[in-house]
């Protein structure tokens, strides 16, 4: 019995130790995406550690048990997107909060290509009636199902992509700025449009990133960074990333933007094999909102499911109005005891 109980402890202590080493290897992510890949996990691993150290403190391994929960500890607190950071995030966005009437609103959402129950989505839309909807997954379906919107929603954009999955959807219930086009990127990864918010233009993108390494994630990176980096100040860039908010592929995709991560969003996939009262919890928080220094985001939250594996996720943000240029050709003149009189050359 003895000798089981101590196999049973050396086999606990080499998974903590996996869990250790996967943690550390996930902050080395700038050096390989293989790395970055783990990173993504950093919590669930600092979690499993935690759970295994403690249970090994009742072993001989007291020294090594105590070193996985320092460990544990330590990857929560400097992992961003933790609950003390969504706290510290949602007081800051709280007292930014402009009159009411500034304020806009952006829908995201993964809507997942196969939606067994479509209808929760669009009545989702029509009960909150965002100004700007994001979607991801839009298959052929989807395409069909968001067609029924187009009364509301005049000024959309469908980007088709490979496979059946689909690609993204940018729906505007504000006009497109004058003299822009919308455009699809990258096979329908990426949908950029410029919408009038009032007389101030606004950049919103669409963004469906790959599967993290081994898979396709880090070349479409590379392919759609030089369109990111076209965007203007006042932008903001929604999606699912299939990252986390710490990771090495958010901060590529921000530094590209020259954006800032208007979040945390906080856990917002989860299997649909597994309960969905646990995905606010246990999930994986890889939609992200990235707003430019042209806009002031005043609320990120997530909302309630709508039958995806992903949450839907609404923003609320204003756009300081620029100050017209003044015409190159007005000069500004002051005379004695007269106001300033604005006179143009030859007049």
């Amino acid at each position: 019995m003895k000798r089981t109980l101590y196999i049973l402890s050396v086999l606990l202590l080499v998974a903590c130790g996996v869990a250790a080493a996967a943690i550390g290897l996930g902050f080395l992510g700038r050096f390989h995406p293989a790395f970055d890949s783990l990173a993504h996990f950093r919590l669930h691993l600092a979690a499993l550690l935690a759970v295994g150290a403690a249970l090994l403190i009742s072993t001989g391994f007291r020294r090594e048990a105590f070193a996985g929960l320092a460990l544990a500890t330590a990857a929560f607190f400097v992992t961003p997107g933790t609950w003390l950071d969504s706290v510290a995030g949602n007081q800051a966005k709280a007292s930014a909060t402009p009159d009411e009437s500034a304020t806009y609103r952006l829908l995201h959402l993964n809507a997942r290509f196969d939606n067994p129950d479509p209808e929760r989505f669009l009545s989702l839309i029509a009960r909150i009636r965002p100004d700007v909807v994001t979607v991801n997954e839009v298959s052929a379906m989807w395409r069909q199902r968001l067609e029924t919107l187009a009364a509301a929603y005049p000024h959309t954009i469908i980007c088709d992509a490979r496979g059946l999955v689909g690609g993204v959807a940018i729906l505007s219930r504000r006009p497109f700025a004058k003299g822009t086009s919308p455009e699809c990127v990258d096979d329908g990864t990426l949908a950029v449009v410029s919408v009038d918010f009032a007389g101030q233009p606004v950049s919103v993108a669409a963004l469906h990133l790959y599967w993290p390494w081994p898979f396709e994630q880090p070349a479409q990176i590379d392919r759609i960074a030089p369109r990111l980096s076209d965007l203007p100040d006042a932008a903001i860039l929604t999606g699912d990333f299939n990252a986390a908010r710490w990771s090495e592929t958010v901060r590529e995709i921000a530094a590209a933007a020259r954006m800032e991560d208007a979040g945390p969003v906080g856990p917002s996939w989860l299997p649909r094999t597994l309960p969905d009262i646990f995905r606010r919890s246990v999930g994986l928080g890889i939609d992200h909102v990235l707003a430019g220094t042209g806009l002031v985001v005043t609320k990120v939250e997530r909302l309630d499911d709508v039958g995806s594996d992903h949450l839907p996720v609404l923003t609320e943000f204003w756009a300081p109005m620029e100050p017209r240029p003044e015409a190159s050709d007005t000069t500004v003149v002051l005379e004695p005891g007269e106001g300033a009189a604005i006179s143009s050359p030859g007049a």
